[in-house]
């Protein structure tokens, strides 16, 4: 038996209407990745599974330059309580051999004066390690012995104590508490600059004393396949910059503005405004340099991922000249405003300039219309006070009584006299 046919033709119904209705492109949301460089600058990677881990011993004192304050803290103080401890049995072996701990020993020169315990001896290796000196205890020119250890506990002081000054001067020296004072925009821009699609960043110093010479370099990184299959995670691109930053002379006197200018040799190339927010990319921006008063090299980093790239805004001016003396208004560092910028890709932009000149010319008018509605709602707004102070006026006239004025002409014959009002 047939199936009774619907009176409705196909291409009416539900599924033929659906089937037919255009259909917006879907784009799934980006997985929350680690970025590689976090925003203050420190790298997010963990090293596991090193398994020579000799290496890091054979150089010493960058080991303890590396390490946190805590632990370089107790290793210092553990090694200079145990040296002490091990010049004060030291001590105590050279005062037990010259027989200086027997309390029956009469009319013998002693090889240190009044060292008569563990405890004195542990005194004594203080003094003499940190040259203290208090003059109870003094050797003797009695034993050859204890001249030599003298002589070998200076030198491992003075060994210790060098080691130790040496990494705290270079903790507190680090180049990374200078980057504190290199600061970026918390987000980059792309928009329109000289008729080319740009990004752009802003980078500022907040310290009076300059970097000298100042550069900066950007690399993209993002997960890539080679034609043979191959995956590299961490792929990195170098960026290019402006030719006026490109030469490797910035002059960080006040913030500047990095551009680099999306062309057919940058990786954001064929990205539009859609496919930023979807892509996976990171931009590195490493500044260095060298600090003016210390003469140590500086860097600082950071990293803008897809979700803080504003595309079609740019930063806004914060230099300003007041009274002779050019002003910086920090508050407003990281502030853009909204400018027309083609949503496209900077190969659309290339292939076809008319949209770029289609999108100025909306903007221009755009900008013009609300220049007239601004206008005529000044206007409006003048003449609305004009008519509400005529209005006033005339209703406070209204009250006043308007006198009659009459004029007296002579009639031939008569008295009679005509009112005129």
């Amino acid at each position: 038996m047939l199936a009774r046919k619907s009176i409705i033709p196909e291409e009416f119904g539900l599924p033929g209407l659906v089937s037919r209705m255009p259909r917006k492109p879907v784009f799934r949301d980006r997985v929350n990745k680690a970025r590689f460089i976090a925003k203050n600058g420190s790298c997010n990677l963990a090293h596991k599974n090193i398994r020579e881990q000799g290496r890091f011993l054979q150089d010493v004192f960058t080991t303890l330059v590396d390490l946190k304050w805590r632990f370089t803290l107790v290793i210092f103080t553990t090694t200079f309580v145990s040296s002490w401890l091990l010049f004060a049995m030291s001590w105590w072996l050279v005062a037990f051999a010259h027989g200086d701990l027997d309390p029956t020993r009469e009319n013998m020169t002693d090889c240190v004066k009044n060292l008569k315990s563990f405890t004195s001896a542990f005194l004594f290796s203080i003094e003499v390690q940190v040259t203290i000196g208090f003059g109870e205890r003094v050797i003797t020119e009695q034993c050859p012995t204890a001249i030599t250890v003298l002589i070998l506990q200076n030198i491992v002081g003075l060994i210790i104590n060098a080691v130790m000054l040496g990494c705290i001067f270079m903790k507190t020296a680090q180049s990374n508490r200078r980057a504190e004072t290199l600061i970026f925009s918390r987000h980059a821009v792309i928009a329109v600059r000289n008729n080319r699609l740009c990004f752009m960043i802003r980078i500022g110093d907040l310290r009076k004393s300059m970097i000298i010479g100042a550069t900066v370099r950007l690399q993209v990184v993002r997960k890539t396949t080679t034609p043979e299959g191959e995956v590299i995670p961490i792929h990195q691109i170098d960026v290019q910059t402006e030719s006026a930053v490109g030469s490797n002379s910035l002059f960080l006197l006040a913030p500047l503005i990095i551009c680099h200018i999306i062309d057919k040799n940058s990786p954001l190339y064929d990205l539009s405004a859609m496919e930023l927010q979807c892509s996976d990319l990171e931009v590195i921006v490493i500044l260095e340099g060298v600090v003016e008063t210390t003469g140590i090299t500086t860097q600082a980093r950071t990293s803008y991922v897809s979700e803080e790239i504003q595309w079609g805004h740019r930063f806004v001016s914060i230099v300003t000249e007041e009274e002779g003396v050019y002003s910086v208004d920090y508050s407003k560092f990281g502030n853009t405003v909204k400018v027309a910028t083609p949503c496209c890709s900077a190969r659309e932009l290339d292939e076809k300039p008319s949209i770029l000149i289609q999108t100025l010319q909306k903007s221009e008018l755009s900008h013009q219309n609300s220049l007239r509605k601004r206008n005529s709602m000044r206007r409006n707004n003048s003449m609305r006070k004009g008519a509400g102070s005529s209005g006033s006026l005339r209703r406070n006239n209204s009250g006043l009584a308007v006198p009659k004025v009459q004029f007296f002409t002579p009639t031939d014959g008569g008295q009679n006299l005509n009112a005129v009002t």
